[in-house]
């Protein structure tokens, strides 16, 4: 196992498949000379040069219409939206073509396409660089959508997306870049639909994505100290859904808190509490279901402002405290 860093990740990910596949390219906004506005595709233009790592126009129309394009005709396109903000740009091609051209052609034609998204707050960036629109894109039937939060998930499920022959929206946390895990030397990937426990808990069951991961996991450790035992689930793809892993988590504790960066209203939180409700748990419930989300607020460029739209560790802590 080598300890490197989530963007390390990332980028071996992308390597490793453009070495297996020549019909894999990058394209992007800067992904070439630049390596990318976060330095996640630094040197790979050095290795595979300009016809297959292609700086594109500041269009994310045209990056995401093109990489549609590509895949239906052939090639396997990662491209980059240099900010999740600016999928509201690629939303047609994306959403009208690409999520539909499979049904649409019988079956026929193959969509196999990744839009990776860099979202979140958390870098001072404001109102239209700071976003967590995943939901919008777990609305849209044809889109299969990643959320990793470690080295480890982020490397093995980059490389299932690239194989997969469906459009698949990869939404990386921009606060997890410079984390650092543990990731196999050697090949792996890990499936589509499979949620992972990052702790075991009995008292309370807390399901978190991106960033709300690790704070939920330093939530936990504090609430250990009371005697809280909380089990961490982090769903790793939001579409497809591992339902069966969290039902068989809420049976155990008998509580559950959704944890999201994202606006509550709307978000994703509200899909799985309704998919909890109309499960087999709902009979074991010894609590209302309980959503710890970003307020419903533009994010605010100063960063202490910034904290106080999003949640922290001591939010968590507390809808923990409530609870139980």
């Amino acid at each position: 196992m080598a300890v490197i860093t989530y963007k390390e990740a990332v980028r071996q990910a992308m390597q490793e498949e453009m070495r297996r596949d020549e019909t894999v390219f990058l394209m992007g906004e800067d992904v070439g000379i630049y390596g990318g506005a976060f330095g996640v595709s630094l040197g790979m233009l050095d290795e595979f040069g300009e016809e297959r790592v292609r700086d594109t126009p500041i269009s994310e129309a045209a990056i995401s219409g093109a990489a549609a394009g590509a895949a239906v005709t052939g090639m396997r396109p990662i491209a980059e939206i240099m900010f999740s903000d600016f999928i509201t740009i690629a939303m047609d091609s994306l959403v009208n073509q690409a999520a539909k051209m499979r049904y649409m052609f019988g079956g026929k034609a193959k969509v196999p396409m990744v839009l990776r998204l860099p979202g979140g707050s958390g870098t001072g960036a404001a109102a239209q660089h700071s976003q967590s629109l995943e939901n919008w894109l777990v609305h849209v039937p044809g889109l299969k959508v990643v959320m990793a939060t470690t080295p480890y998930d982020v490397k093995g499920l980059l490389k299932t997306a690239v194989r997969d022959d469906n459009p698949v929206v990869f939404i990386e946390t921009k606060t997890c870049y410079n984390r650092k895990g543990e990731v196999p030397e050697g090949e792996y990937t890990i499936p589509f639909g499979v949620a992972d426990i990052k702790r075991q808990g009995k008292d309370v069951t807390i399901l978190a994505t991106g960033i709300m991961v690790h704070r939920s996991l330093e939530a936990a450790e504090l609430l250990a100290k009371e005697g809280i035992d909380v089990e961490v689930i982090d769903p790793r793809t939001l579409v497809p859904f591992d339902k069966e892993t969290l039902v068989k988590s809420v049976i155990k504790t008998g509580k559950l808190i959704i944890v999201h960066e994202a606006c509550k209203r709307g978000g994703f939180g509200g899909e799985v509490a309704a998919e909890v409700m109309d499960s087999e748990a709902f009979d074991y419930l010894d609590a209302p279901i309980k959503r710890v989300a970003g307020k419903n607020v533009p994010i605010p460029y100063c960063m202490e402002l910034e904290k106080s739209a999003v949640p922290q560790i001591d939010d968590i802590v507390k809808a923990v405290r409530e609870i139980v």
